[in-house]
């Protein structure tokens, strides 16, 4: 069972930025997939970025990309989302997701555990 822990959400002003961190407790994250998504009140859950176990690979939806980075450090069972030119649209509750198989999927059904999410609010 892994446990995951999403921080580092706030209120921010249109332009600025905020770097989300997920944590992870109960097994070790290395060789998991992970993956950052959001949802917006009143809006179904959506994909915004994706690593896979080793770091080396990523995805980004278009709504983030060139704005939003996503890396992890497996030595300190931690994945992160660098979110740059933050708009008032970017509002949303944010979940780290993790999946066993190692890589990254766009699916909310792609992946094994959630963590309880972290509100971002982008005022304008």
């Amino acid at each position: 069972q892994v446990h995951l822990v999403e921080s580092g959400g706030g209120l921010v002003q249109a332009g600025g930025s905020l770097r989300l961190s997920c944590a992870a407790s109960g097994r070790a994250l290395s060789t998991y997939g992970m993956g950052w998504f959001r949802q917006a009140a009143g809006k179904e859950r959506e994909f915004v970025a994706g690593i896979n176990w080793s770091g080396d690979s990523a995805y980004y939806a278009a709504s983030g990309k060139g704005r939003f980075t996503v890396s992890r450090d497996n030595a300190k069972n931690t994945v992160y989302l660098q979110m740059n030119s933050l708009k008032p649209e970017d509002t949303a509750v944010y979940y780290c997701a993790a999946q066993i198989r190692g890589s990254y999927s766009v699916r909310v059904n792609g992946y094994d555990y959630w963590g309880q999410g972290t509100q971002v609010t982008v005022s304008a």
